[in-house]
């Protein structure tokens, strides 16, 4: 890997998003009584990764394709909250923060050295469709925001995207860091967030002066697998 790609992936690790790391109800009727919610169990962490993508599966990554579990609370380094409030559900989401289960995945793209992730979380009750809200709300107000990385402190710009056509509702937003004049261009993030009933997968595309996009493909794939494990 150049030296290039490792800084701008030293940055990828800790802005919050470190791609290594870290229910809704469903409605009830009798026939003598009117109808009620009653509560969904949320999948787990060995059902979300069964649920991932695995060797044989991602033609376009290099394999092994491995499923990582959060680290344990407390036992990895921690950051503070970014400079704008508004801001922060855009990092909460990309680490499974508040959910009930989340693994995570790394891509290792055959044309993109930089890369590519994924995160699919569960959620109890309506915490999933709170949690897309204020993703969503986020994203009406947050243009920009400071944070501090492995790197140290860096400034981010958002900027909203289409998101593809997949799940019940979906998002998309890119995260533009300028890297410097010794670097070959700036980091450029895309995210693209989708909930499906009480989850909600977040995959990310890295690139490097450019506007790359996560496979919509592989999107599709995934958010149709977290679909049908929540089938009655």
């Amino acid at each position: 890997m150049t030296t290039a790609a490792a800084t701008v992936i030293g940055v990828f690790l800790a802005s919050g998003c470190a791609p290594a790391q870290e229910p809704k109800a469903a409605a009830g009727a009798s026939s003598t009584t009117p109808s009620a919610k009653a509560p969904v169990t949320p999948l787990t962490t060995a059902q979300l990764k069964n649920l991932a993508f695995k060797d044989g599966e991602v033609p376009q990554a290099h394999e092994p394709i491995t499923v990582k579990e959060p680290q344990p609370q407390g036992s990895g380094r921690s950051f503070p909250p970014v400079s704008v409030p508004a801001c922060q559900p855009l990092i909460d989401i990309r680490n499974g923060e508040g959910s009930s289960a989340h693994v995570f995945q790394i891509f290792n793209w055959k044309e993109n050295i930089m890369g590519g992730s994924s995160t699919l979380a569960s959620y109890e009750e309506d915490k999933a469709e709170q949690r897309f809200a204020e993703v969503k709300q986020a994203l009406t107000t947050c243009r920009s925001y400071e944070g501090e990385s492995y790197a140290g402190r860096f400034k981010a710009t958002v900027r909203t995207e289409t998101p593809p056509q997949v799940g019940e509702e979906a998002l998309a937003f890119r995260e533009i860091i300028p890297m410097g004049p010794d670097q070959p261009g700036d980091r450029n993030e895309q995210f693209i967030v989708v909930r499906t009933g009480n989850t909600i997968a977040t995959f990310s595309e890295l690139g490097v002066g450019a506007d790359l996009s996560f496979p919509t493909e592989l999107i599709s794939r995934q958010v149709e697998r977290l679909r049908n494990a929540q089938q009655p």
